[in-house]
């Protein structure tokens, strides 16, 4: 029996130029996680799904073991697989997986079939002891976002390259991390009369609490407790807010005036819920100042994507969620400085993107130091 060769990460790069095409190789690990990586972009475009299947070691200290059914294991995934499907190590040398792509509309019952197919493969090709030291999982992309308490995606084995970018920069987080709480230390000392003042303000001229609280979604689609200084009534209907998120996700929303004047922007304007101190707090964004609490919890970034409501990330189309899973969310953005409100969702998506993508020390600062003067100029 001739052993199955793994592709290295220089032969996969000629496998996707088309110079090795119709050659069936395993890839290795760095190849197979870029592999899923590109593979879940593909599907945010095609919104067509793609299952992977992981066959890994039950015991850890077992692993190395592995290799003496290695050869039985890999002829049973090429042979159980067309020619469209990779596979490679997830992690190596605990598990191997295979990408199944182009599945029928029914793909959850496609993928409970190919479960059977390689099961029963598996079975009759290793023995009892060997098939009882692999564990077999599937993992379908889109992948469902948990609803419960602690939200986001029930695993992370569907973005290796994720991980594989946050052990890359955890440098560059320590940084950024010192960066966050010296930064929010110094500001709320600063700060600390106008944090008495506003929350005297906010009390005496309406009933309610000094600070909202609300449930929003940080990095990996985490649950948190957001903070801000009350600008709304308390105990109001959010019903209105929600349909226009709803509308403004799916791209129909309409601009709306604002002072009747100007190109208009993508919110709800003249809400009847906010009371008229909220008015000026919203404005001035000195509503945001408790997110310091925030930053300095870990929960939230002096500068990051802004952290969505769960019933916005409900709305999503699946590339939106990516802004979740890079970077934490921030007080202030790219976003905010590049024109906030007056930019459709989709752009504001893109922007979030960008910074999680091209972040360093010196983009922060530059996105702080902007800051003021959006919110002088209203953009913010």
């Amino acid at each position: 029996m001739t052993r199955p060769r793994v592709l290295n990460a220089f032969q996969f790069e000629d496998l996707l130029s088309g110079s090795s095409a119709g050659v069936r190789e395993i890839l290795d690990q760095e190849s197979f996680q870029r592999m899923i990586a590109i593979e879940r972009k593909r599907a945010e475009r095609t919104n067509e799904p793609f299952l992977l299947m992981l066959i890994e070691c039950i015991n850890r200290q077992k692993s190395e073991k592995l290799p003496y059914a290695l050869d039985d294991l890999m002829t049973v995934l090429l042979s159980n697989s067309r020619e469209t499907d990779v596979v490679g190590w997830y992690r190596q040398p605990q598990a191997i997986g295979i990408l199944f792509t182009g599945l029928a509309s029914d793909y959850k019952k496609a993928s409970l079939t190919l479960l059977g197919k390689v099961s029963a493969a598996l079975q009759d090709k290793l023995t009892f002891e060997q098939f009882s030291e692999i564990k077999i999982s599937l993992h379908i992309f889109p992948d469902e976002w948990n609803q419960n308490d602690s939200g986001g995606p029930k695993h992370l084995v569907l973005y290796p390259d994720v991980h594989k970018a946050e052990k890359r920069k955890r440098v560059a987080q320590g940084i950024k991390r010192i960066i966050d709480i010296l930064g929010s230390v110094f500001l709320m000392v600063l700060l600390l009369p106008l944090f008495v003042s506003i929350a005297i303000v906010v009390k005496v001229t309406s009933k309610g609490p000094i600070f909202f609280k609300q449930q929003r979604m940080g990095q990996f689609g985490r649950y948190f407790t957001f903070y801000k200084f009350r600008s709304m009534r308390a105990q109001n209907d959010h019903s209105a807010h929600r349909e226009y998120v709803t509308q403004l996700i799916s791209g129909n929303a309409e601009r709306i005036a604002q002072n009747g004047s100007g190109e208009g922007v993508f919110k709800l304007v003249d809400d009847p819920r906010i009371t008229r101190v909220g008015r000026f707090l919203r404005r001035t964004s000195l509503d945001e100042l408790p997110q310091f609490f925030n930053v300095l919890k870990g929960e939230m970034s002096l500068v990051g994507p802004r952290p969505p409501i769960p019933y916005e990330v409900a709305e999503y189309q699946t590339w939106h969620r990516r802004r979740l899973l890079q970077v934490k969310p921030g007080i202030t953005g790219l976003w905010q400085v590049m024109g906030r409100s007056r930019i459709p969702f989709d752009e504001m998506v893109r922007l979030d993107l960008h910074y999680a993508t091209s972040w360093t020390p010196w983009l922060d600062l530059k996105i702080l130091l902007l800051t003021p003067a959006a919110v002088i100029r209203g953009s913010y």
